[in-house]
C-alpha cells in the first residue's frame, strides 16, 4: 500500500484518486479551496481517502499527483517534494493559463517547466491524454485483448517505471513516450491526444507528431 497525495483534486485529479483507492492506496487530497471543500469527494472514496493542505498532501505523500492548472505550477510546494516521484497530469492551454513564451515558441515543455520549479523531485508526465470519464471506464485487467494504452514522460527511468507499475495496476498498458522533453507529444493537437489507442496504436500516433508553434 502507497500513500499517494494530490495538489489539485479536480476531474483528473479526483479520477486518479479513485483508481487508486480501487488499486488499494491511501490517498491525500488538496485544492486551492481547503480541506473541507473536499468533504463529499473523501465520503465518496471512503476510509482510504483523506483531506490535507497542499502542503500536507505533499509531504504525506510517497508520490505526489499535481493536477492544477499550469498558471499555478510555481504554486506547488518545493521542500516537502525532494526526491519523490511527481506525476504531472497538465496540459498547457494559454487560453486559460496566459501565454508562456517559452512555450508558445516550444523551446521547452510544460512538464520541464513543473520539474525545474522542482529541482530534487523526479517528475513523470501522466494522465494528461485521456478524457477523465475515459480514464474511469476504460481500465482493463493485464492481458486483455485490445487494452488501452496511456504513455508517460521522465528523465528518470526508476520513477517512470513505478509510474508504469501503478498504470498497469489501473487497467492501462504503458507506452514509453522519451525523456519530458518529448513530452510534446501526446499534448493537446497531437495524434496521441485523446483517441483511444493500444500499445502499438498509441507508438504509431507519437511517431506522427510534428511541432507547431502556437499563435494567438
Amino acid at each position: 500500500m502507497t500513500t499517494i497525495g494530490f495538489i489539485g483534486s479536480g476531474h483528473i485529479g479526483g479520477t486518479v484518486a479513485g483508481l487508486a483507492v480501487a488499486a488499494g492506496h491511501n490517498v491525500v487530497l488538496s485544492n486551492s479551496r481547503g480541506p473541507d471543500t473536499l468533504d463529499d469527494l473523501v465520503a465518496d472514496l471512503g476510509p482510504w481517502a483523506s483531506a490535507a493542505t497542499a502542503a500536507q498532501a505533499a509531504e504525506r505523500g510517497e508520490i505526489v499527483v499535481v493536477s492544477i492548472p499550469l498558471r499555478a505550477y510555481q504554486d506547488v510546494p518545493v521542500e516537502p517534494l525532494a526526491g519523490k516521484i511527481v506525476i504531472d497530469t497538465n496540459n498547457y492551454y494559454w487560453q486559460r493559463d496566459g501565454h508562456f513564451a517559452e512555450l508558445d515558441d516550444e523551446s521547452t515543455t510544460s512538464a520541464e517547466l513543473l520539474q525545474r520549479h522542482l529541482p530534487t523531485s523526479r517528475v513523470v508526465k501522466a494522465f494528461n491524454s485521456i478524457q477523465y470519464l475515459q480514464l474511469a471506464a476504460d481500465g482493463q485487467p493485464a492481458g486483455s485483448d485490445n487494452r488501452r494504452a496511456l504513455v508517460i514522460a521522465g528523465d528518470d527511468d526508476e520513477a517512470k517505471r513505478v509510474v508504469s507499475d501503478l498504470l498497469d495496476s489501473f487497467g492501462y498498458d504503458v507506452v514509453d513516450g522519451g525523456p519530458l522533453a518529448e513530452g510534446w507529444r501526446f499534448e493537446p493537437d497531437h495524434p496521441a491526444y485523446g483517441p483511444r489507442f493500444t500499445a502499438d496504436e498509441l507508438g504509431d500516433a507519437l511517431s506522427r507528431a510534428q511541432r507547431r508553434v502556437r499563435t494567438g
